[in-house]
């Protein structure tokens, strides 16, 4: 099972993030990860939240080994085909090593909704924003792939596209959620499902996802699912419960969370 970890961007500086990756990737950490978010959800004064994938291109220069990716961007944000550019881009940047996290983004009710809310951008119900992660992941693959088609989505067109950036290779997509719905549209349209380590369904979303997979004739067994949860040692320990859990779902990737001020010796000693 790989292991990486997750830079949580609320309140952090670049220059603690660039450390404790530089730290994760000589310690033997799989992957670095942080999350797509623009505001502090708590509103705490002047803790600000470093951009995701501005951060992530910088750090893509600042290590060499480890994948990199965003968990998960939230595709309210950013424009399909605006994204499959920046990722081939990243891709470029980053020799290959890009993990392309999507999901839904918050709900109305959460406090997330915020970051949209107040800069005048819509946030829909579950329904719409579940058809623009499915869309999104279609969108990047016809644009990477060079298809030239049309394309006429219920949230997004593409009129004849040609001429635009392809990654080499293409990264996987990883969608991210926590019900069959979003699990069904990972294994349909992406290469990966993500969701969280203590989910008390996670064996059957993991079903779900791969059954989905399976059902649009491509292959299970080369469909990913990884979890996140906070680092601590009943995670990072091979003989605990909740990694033997974990295992019996078919997880082969663990993303462990830390936070600003991330303590370096906890990454560079794995504890």
């Amino acid at each position: 099972m790989k292991l990486d970890l997750l830079l949580v961007p609320i309140g952090a500086r670049y220059a603690d993030m660039r450390a404790a990756a530089v730290a994760a990737e000589e310690s033997g950490w799989d992957g670095v990860w942080t999350w797509d978010h623009l505001r502090d959800p708590d509103e705490t004064a002047d803790a600000g939240v470093v951009e995701s994938w501005t951060a992530l291109s910088a750090l893509a220069e600042a290590t060499r080994r480890v994948t990199i990716g965003p968990l998960v961007l939230n595709t309210g944000l950013r424009h399909p085909g605006v994204l499959a550019n920046m990722t081939a881009t990243l891709q470029q940047v980053s020799g290959g090593r890009l993990l392309l996290g999507i999901g839904a983004g918050a709900t109305p009710s959460m406090a997330y909704a915020r970051e949209q809310t107040a800069l005048g951008m819509e946030v829909p119900g579950d329904r719409v924003r579940a058809e623009r992660v499915a869309e999104t992941a279609q969108v990047l693959r016809r644009l990477w792939s060079g298809d030239p088609s049309s394309f006429a989505g219920r949230r997004f067109r593409l009129d004849r596209p040609s001429g635009f950036l392809r990654p080499d290779p293409p990264p996987p997509i990883i969608v991210g959620g926590f019900g069959p719905r979003m699990a069904a549209i990972a294994g349909r349209f992406g290469d990966g499902f993500n969701t969280q380590a203590m989910h008390p369904h996670l064996a059957e979303l993991a079903r779900v996802a791969r059954e989905a997979c399976a059902d649009a004739g491509r292959d299970p067994t080369r469909f990913e699912v990884s979890v996140f949860a906070g680092l601590g040692p009943r995670w990072l320990r091979e003989d605990t419960p909740e990694r033997a859990r974990i295992e019996r779902a078919g997880v082969s990737r663990l993303i462990l969370l830390v936070s600003p001020p991330y303590d370096l010796e906890a990454v560079r000693s794995r504890r």
